[in-house]
């Protein structure tokens, strides 16, 4: 057997190596994606574990030209991301909303579900397309309501139109898109209307003619989506908040209801003062919590050259190399390396409360057979285990910068007959910020 310089040296070649070529070296999802049998996360057709990574694009289609959406999802894909969250029809987040970059609108008229124009949605085939040739799982929103049902969406135009209407485009879309087996639809949008019919009426149209497909839904902010949206189509939960991502995922996680959640939104890079580490401790705090993926927003990307909500001082051209998604990369890598499936919030039982108390927090998963745990510290610089929830064999320890990519070996700061304390390599990771991982694994 190597020793432990050998075993180090392989390790960070290997993670150094991922980092460089990550395109090249990851495997892309056989689809369609299923359900697991403990229905904790997604899987692809071969059973391989889907960790989802997404980006916010919301735009994409009714902003972007070909050649511009090609160049975003080159970047994306190089950057590890599996998965975009996408508005099929535009109402106000794009140049020419509601029409696309070559001037089609979605319908013959205004907000006539039952005309669709050939056009456009040829031009949204084509973009839908590529994002499967290149492997991303796609969150597709047929129609996205808006908030309060407002002129940010189309609420005001499906009220108008009726169910009829759209349970009609739903089986259009069901028919047209059938053949995309990378996509789950997204219902609803940032909203959650006084009745459900509307929204109701277009997933029984897809799931009339493509019953397969998954889908789930955008709710309000901070909606509690098992108790407001109980349709029968919903095959997927999510979780959306701007607050306590990690509490509100592990609610979830605890409710023991049999279908896996997602972190679909929380506060996106470039607005509300947002900085790299915040976008860490939503994407961490929602996987570490029972999450089966989260979903990274960024300002302007999500919307990229069409009107925004927030001032923009990059062009979404610039802003695909920041630091926000530099950190979901380096996530991305950090779960490749374990078997991330296996992690459960460990509620208590690894990790050991300070007394007195420290600042920051940390929140803690390991796996059923407790020869895998994941550690993720915010503003805090030591922690605490209990031994005894440890596997005997769980003994290399390493810290993971979330800023750099970066394993170092981790020494015990401690020991006691139940306990061992780790701490951190500095107060600082190399960007400046105050967050680090720690990983314990079985040392063979």
């Amino acid at each position: 057997m190597a020793d432990w310089a050998e075993k180090r040296f392989f390790w960070l070649f290997l993670v150094s190596a991922m980092c460089c070529s990550f395109a090249a070296q990851a495997q892309q999802p056989v689809f369609p994606l299923q359900v697991s049998e403990n229905h904790r996360y997604l899987q692809d057709t071969s059973g391989h574990p889907f960790l989802l990574t997404g980006d916010a694009a919301w735009s994409l289609i009714g902003d972007l030209s070909r050649e511009e959406a090609e160049k975003y999802l080159a970047d994306r894909q190089s950057r590890g991301f599996n998965t975009i969250l996408v508005s099929l029809i535009e109402h106000r987040f794009s140049r020419n909303a509601p029409q696309n970059y070559y001037k089609h609108a979605p319908f013959a008229r205004g907000g006539n579900f039952t005309r669709p124009n050939e056009a456009y949605f040829a031009d949204a085939d084509w973009i839908l397309e590529r994002a499967r040739e290149r492997g991303f799982l796609v969150l597709l929103t047929p129609a996205y309501l808006g908030t309060n049902g407002g002129d940010e969406g189309w609420y005001q135009e499906m009220h108008d139109a009726g169910a009829d209407a759209l349970r009609s485009y739903g089986r259009y879309l069901g028919q047209r898109y059938r053949r995309f087996d990378n996509i789950i639809w997204v219902q609803g949008g940032d909203w959650d209307p006084p009745t459900k019919t509307l929204v109701d009426a277009l997933a029984q149209g897809i799931k009339e003619i493509n019953p397969e497909a998954l889908q789930t839904v955008h709710a309000g902010r901070d909606t509690d989506v098992l108790h407001s949206w109980e349709e029968k189509w919903l095959g997927l939960d999510t979780v959306y908040t701007y607050g306590d991502v990690h509490t509100a995922n592990l609610e979830r996680y605890l409710s023991g209801t049999a279908r896996p959640f997602i972190f679909i939104e929380g506060m996106y890079e470039g607005e509300h003062n947002t900085t790299e580490q915040t976008i860490r401790e939503i994407a961490y705090g929602a996987i570490l919590s029972g999450a089966a993926g989260q979903v990274f927003g960024n300002n302007p990307v999500w919307h990229f050259a069409g009107p925004a909500l927030f001032k923009q001082p990059l062009s979404w051209q610039e802003a695909l190399s920041s630091r926000g998604a530099q950190s979901i990369t380096h996530l991305k890598v950090f779960f490749e390396t374990i078997a991330w499936w296996t992690l459960e919030p460990e509620q208590g039982k690894l990790l050991v409360a300070a007394n007195p108390p420290l600042p920051g927090y940390a929140i803690g998963s390991r796996s059923a057979k407790s020869d895998l745990a994941v550690i993720y510290l915010s503003d805090r610089t030591s922690v605490t285990l209990d031994t005894a929830a440890l596997a005997p064999t769980t003994q290399y320890a390493r810290w993971f910068d979330p800023s750099s990519g970066q394993f170092s070996e981790a020494l015990a700061k401690s020991r006691s007959t139940n306990t061992i304390a780790f701490e951190t390599p500095r107060a600082q990771n190399s960007a400046g910020f105050s967050d680090w991982l720690l990983l314990l694994t079985d040392k063979d």
